[in-house]
């Protein structure tokens, strides 16, 4: 699979988990230590323009001021967002060249969405733990989730994004070794 698959399976799975949340579950703590379920819709509402816009090398930079945008149908707002994401990095020009993240700085293409894979793997699994609910994973695209978050975890951490690894056992599943790499525990219940 490609990097552009992976990310839009990493899309699928967090849609799914959006999808099963009840605005009575906003105020739920999540593993994201900084967020609850409501803060994590809005952190991925607030991203997502520039991760868009980042598969076409644009520069869409993240809004100056946080607002609740968990008003309305956040849900249907996040869920269009999310399909607007999969359909630009679908595009193979997507991954070539540089491109930006939310700022002026440019990266590798296959860079940023490979971390945008990371982000919405991670996530998915914080909203599944908050919200007690289950999702489907790609066996295959956690593979590859796990290259780039053990490719990138050193500079996640350095940027602030990850908290220092928690020891799992070597013959932990996928899953628990990728969000283990970003400071969770993969055994965090509410």
């Amino acid at each position: 699979m490609s990097g552009a698959q992976h990310l839009v399976q990493a899309v699928a799975t967090l849609k799914q988990v959006v999808a099963g949340i009840s605005p009575s579950q906003l105020s739920a703590p999540t593993p994201c230590a900084e967020f609850d379920v409501r803060g994590l819709i809005n952190h991925l509402l607030f991203w997502g323009p520039s991760f868009e816009a980042a598969a076409r090398g644009e520069l869409v930079p993240a809004p100056a001021e946080v607002v609740d945008r968990t008003t309305g149908d956040w849900a249907k707002v996040l869920l269009s967002q999310l399909d607007r994401i999969a359909h630009a990095w679908s595009a193979p020009d997507a991954w070539t060249g540089e491109t930006h993240m939310g700022g002026p700085t440019r990266y590798p293409s296959d860079l940023v969405g490979g971390l945008i894979t990371v982000e919405y793997t991670v996530h998915a699994w914080d909203l599944t733990r908050a919200a007690d609910t289950e999702a489907t994973w790609s066996t295959d695209t956690l593979g590859h989730t796990l290259a780039e978050v053990t490719r990138t975890a050193a500079k996640g951490r350095e940027m602030g994004a990850y908290g220092p690894e928690v020891p799992i056992p070597d013959d932990s599943p996928l899953l628990d070794k990728i969000v283990a790499k970003t400071g969770r525990n993969p055994r965090w219940r509410p």
